[in-house]
């Protein structure tokens, strides 16, 4: 089997006709049978159908668009981008800073009203959810986050009264 595609001109127009064909031998001669005419088919479909035809002996290994197609879940955005804004609005962001310490400490306040958990929790978080960016933070690990703690105990005062 095969597409047949022909152009006719007819008064100074052209026609295109597509015929789904089969060829056998009938007392040594080759002869053409139509199937079906598919001049009705866009483009696309007459190329899916080629393409099928070429390869009909195989088309598991064609696969389908769904094996093309691979999806990925993306960096979680929603629940940052709320509590971060809340924060601003309460003057959390402002009492902290926007030094790295500062936005370090905002989020581990983020963390702890997204997820109850450790410091590592808190890294992972930030891992799985767009926290830097939101933050505007360079990727960190637990061990910054407890260095982060000592340096927010010795603003606390500081901190509390901006607040």
């Amino acid at each position: 089997m095969y597409i047949d595609t022909s152009h006719l001109t007819r008064g100074g127009k052209t026609y295109t006709r597509h015929l789904l064909r089969e060829s056998y031998r009938a007392n040594g001669k080759v002869l053409h049978r139509t199937i079906a005419n598919v001049s009705h088919c866009s483009e696309a479909e007459i190329a899916a159908m080629r393409l099928a035809l070429r390869h009909k002996e195989a088309l598991e290994h064609l696969g389908t668009i769904q094996d093309a197609i691979t999806l990925k879940q993306g960096m979680s955005f929603g629940a940052v981008w709320t509590v971060y804004h809340i924060a601003r609005r309460l003057g959390i962001e402002k009492a902290l800073g926007t030094t790295r310490e500062g936005k370090l400490a905002l989020w581990q306040v983020m963390a702890r009203v997204i997820d109850q958990g450790s410091r590592l929790s808190a890294v992972r978080l930030a891992m799985s959810h767009a926290a830097c960016d939101v933050l505007g933070l360079d990727p960190f690990d637990e061990d910054a986050l407890y260095e982060n703690l000592d340096w927010l105990a010795n603003r606390q005062a500081t901190v509390e009264d901006r607040l």
